[in-house]
């Protein structure tokens, strides 16, 4: 019988490929982590790098988070269980990357690919609440919060339409937002004393 116990550790090898970091530094030979807001993901990217560089490291941090899950389900007896020790595993390779003193990004672009792999309609919605919280406040940031808050009532809503899902499910969506609005914190901080940087504003 194939062992599970692989599941959760190559996905958190997967979070751990740090792609901001590495377009930038092979594309322009810096350390985006001393530049602008020193973030590892797409949005401290395009601000360094620009626009194509930050699109580059959205997708690809994207779509490690959906590789991850998508492996987990297909792996081998696997079961919901485990697809969601995955969806938390590459979450936090990406936050706490071995490679980068255990230092990473702040998982938006991870978490929509490993939801997009778990519920798609759920993920929509939050893209949807993501894009009119910016077009109104411009804040990017206030953005990714708020999807993130919204995130578990929207995978209980989507994920099995009348039913509620299995409690693994709402319960690692619930961790994996809290991570996100963890890693938040500073960008909360700024928000509340009015320092914030608008998406229109130059870092």
């Amino acid at each position: 019988m194939t062992p599970l116990w692989p599941i959760p550790v190559i996905a958190y090898l997967l979070g751990s490929i740090p792609f901001g970091y590495l377009i930038v530094k092979l594309g322009h030979g810096s350390d985006v982590r001393v530049a602008g807001s020193g973030n590892i993901g797409a949005t401290n990217v395009s601000r360094v790098a620009g626009i194509g560089p930050g699109i580059a490291t959205l997708v690809l941090d994207a779509g490690k988070g959906y590789l991850a899950v998508w492996l987990a389900f297909h792996w081998p007896h696997s079961n919901i269980r485990w697809v969601m020790a995955a969806a938390l595993a590459v979450i936090v390779g990406h936050m706490f990357c071995c490679w980068l003193g255990f230092r990473g990004g702040k998982g938006v672009a991870t978490g929509l690919g490993v939801f997009l792999a778990i519920s798609w309609h759920a993920m929509a919605a939050a893209i949807l609440l993501w894009i009119v919280v910016i077009a109104f406040w411009r804040y990017v940031s206030l953005g990714s919060i708020a999807a993130a808050v919204a995130l578990p009532f929207l995978v209980y809503l989507f994920y099995a339409p009348r039913h509620a899902p299995p409690r693994v499910v709402s319960l690692t969506s619930v961790a994996i937002a809290a991570l996100i609005i963890w890693k938040h914190r500073e960008n909360i901080a700024r928000l509340i004393a009015g320092t914030e940087n608008r998406l229109t504003r130059k870092n």
